[in-house]
């Protein structure tokens, strides 16, 4: 039974609880993992204070600490296939989206490894008569809180900078998908990270969780996951004035151009929010389309959902998987609920499907919401399941205007061969990733923020003007065409 780690251990937590961990497809049993209390939480910040006040890692040279990621980069690599399939059994997901979910985890170990040794500082002139140095050092104790779409690379996006910069960190991943964090602190071990600046507690947010936003021993916390939380965590962090980076996804807006290449829009309109069941705060869960395409395109994607196999881990077969649990079953069977009673005009799906070899598993059908009102339930609220709502826009600033019209930011897509519109509309959409002609490329290298209320923070680094400027990425495809990702 998988235990917590803490100062360079595994111990038994204080209280004797246990969770089993099934897998979303079937309901097989995964495995059985120990649940910590406030009082563990505690421990591993106390063991994270020690190793940052008086261990070694936050005074090991900056390239140093980055030959250690690269290590890690290089055991996880080695380890692929005992990653993947412990990832793929805890969420449910497809083995091959283990597998491309593994390769971004080790692009971003070895981003970070390579950025660690070249970010010492800098010298400010300041005339002859004196030295001007500005150095970036640590923040201390980081307390990471990860999600379960993506249980490895938001350990990793969290994980590898908090190193790289010489911080010691306590994780808590979520409850629902444990053991690919596991794997990781063994990883960390073996590639010779000192005791105490990895630490790890399972559990429930509520108590496990808690200590991390509120404890005064915790310089950082950084947290991934809904927006009721993120509110809680930041208004906890408040009261010891702590760092707070957050990202609380996003109701994010796939607009359609009717000059746009049709194949290209209609395969990207399903891999935008069909992809891992949905499950993805930066899905285009609205598709955004001009109204002289709207018959034809949503035709072709009504047909082509219908299509989609579902199935499990390890079904070859298989196009996309099941939900993370019943209670979010239950969550996007309410959102659908709510939103035909709104006057959505449900086009396909709706759901949970018929076919007998699905009956074990969390399944819901992809499913297309037509007529949705504009600022209703349906486009303002996120389902984090695959419902895919339709809207309809006239001409470029109606598109703009739609687009943005959403208390989140995160993420957001524009297709059209006019170039020249492309690049207008990306610059007015006040999202922090929008793609041109595509749909959910990651870059390790390049900033991953929000605008609104899908969160702040800033990555390791220089931020120029800091918090008085948001960060956008724009990504062009230049050789647009279907991903493929979805048969049809």
């Amino acid at each position: 039974m998988a235990e917590l780690f803490v100062d360079g251990e595994w111990r038994a937590p204080r209280a004797h609880r246990t969770r089993e961990i099934r897998c979303p497809a079937d309901g097989s049993l995964v495995g059985t993992v120990a649940e910590g209390t406030r009082e563990d939480t505690e421990a591993a910040i106390a063991a994270a204070r020690r190793a940052f006040d008086s261990g070694p890692w936050p005074s090991t040279p900056a390239s140093r600490r980055g030959d250690l990621l690269l290590r890690v980069a290089e055991l996880l690599e080695r380890d692929r296939d005992t990653y993947a399939r412990a990832e793929s059994l805890d969420t449910g997901k497809r083995l091959v989206e283990s597998e491309y979910d593994l390769a971004d985890v080790v692009a971003c170990f070895r981003y970070f490894g390579k950025l660690a040794g070249q970010h010492a500082g800098r010298v400010v002139d300041a005339g002859p008569d004196a030295l001007s140095r500005v150095v970036y050092e640590p923040v201390g104790v980081c307390g990471l809180i990860t999600p379960w779409n993506y249980p490895l690379l938001q350990v990793a996006w969290k994980v590898a900078p908090a190193l790289a910069a010489g911080n010691t960190f306590v994780l808590k991943p979520s409850e629902l998908t444990p053991h690919t964090a596991i794997l990781l602190m063994s990883t960390l071990t073996e590639a010779g990270l000192p005791a105490g600046v990895a630490n790890l507690v399972l559990g429930a947010g509520a108590e496990v969780g808690a200590p991390l936003a509120e404890h005064p021993d915790v310089d950082l916390v950084s947290f991934t996951g809904g927006l009721a939380t993120g509110r809680r965590i930041a208004a906890s962090a408040a009261a010891t004035v702590k760092k707070v980076a957050l990202e609380l996804g996003g109701k994010n807006p796939n607009v359609v151009f009717a000059d746009a290449d049709f194949e290209t829009a209609v395969d990207y309109a399903l891999t935008a929010v069909f992809l891992h069941s949905g499950q993805v705060c930066s899905a285009g869960a609205r598709l955004i389309v001009q109204e002289e395409l709207h018959d034809e395109l949503v035709d072709e994607v009504v047909r082509r959902a219908e299509r989609i196999r579902l199935g499990g881990p390890f079904d070859p077969e298989a196009e996309t998987g099941p939900l993370i649990s019943a209670e979010h079953l239950a969550k996007v069977e309410k959102y659908v609920e709510t939103a035909l009673a709104e006057g959505a005009v449900l086009r396909t799906g709706g759901r949970r499907p018929s076919d007998p070899r699905l009956a074990g598993g969390h399944y819901y059908l992809p499913t297309v919401l037509d007529g949705v009102r504009q600022g209703g339930f349906a486009v303002t609220e996120e389902s984090f399941g695959p419902v895919l709502t339709v809207e309809t826009f006239t001409d470029e600033d109606d598109a703009v205007r739609i687009a943005n019209d959403t208390h989140y930011g995160l993420a957001g897509a524009v297709f059209t061969m006019d170039a020249s519109r492309a690049q207008r509309v990306a610059n007015r959409l006040r999202h922090g990733t929008v793609w041109i002609n595509d749909y959910h490329p990651y870059l390790p290298q390049a900033e991953w923020g929000g605008f609104g209320q899908s969160g702040f923070g800033r990555e390791l680094g220089p931020t120029g003007l800091g918090e008085y400027q948001e960060i956008k990425h724009v990504y062009q495809n230049l050789r647009p065409g279907p991903s493929g990702w979805f048969r049809g």
